[in-house]
């Protein structure tokens, strides 16, 4: 899915912002905002700012936002069991 741009922003010096979560009217700049009050993962991002919690075709877009401001990206990894 692709980011639907929305206009220039009078508060970041110009800056075209995109809607990442079409759904829920979520831009970049809620996600980078997110990102740099503490939010660490895309189930923390959904609860901060709805992103994903309907259809979820933004759940790749918005983890790679969320990425690009932490300096990472968390991968979900297998569950590993106990050794009996």
């Amino acid at each position: 899915m692709a980011l639907r741009p929305i206009g220039p922003c009078s508060t970041c010096d110009g800056h075209e912002h995109m809607y990442v979560c079409i759904c829920n009217g979520v831009t970049d700049r809620d996600i980078r905002q997110a990102a740099e009050a503490g939010c660490r993962s895309v189930q923390e991002l959904t609860m901060r700012t709805g992103a994903g919690s309907n259809c979820g075709s933004c759940l790749d877009i918005a983890a790679d936002l969320l990425a690009q401001v932490r300096g990472t990206r968390e991968l979900a990894l297998p569950m590993l069991q106990q050794a009996a």
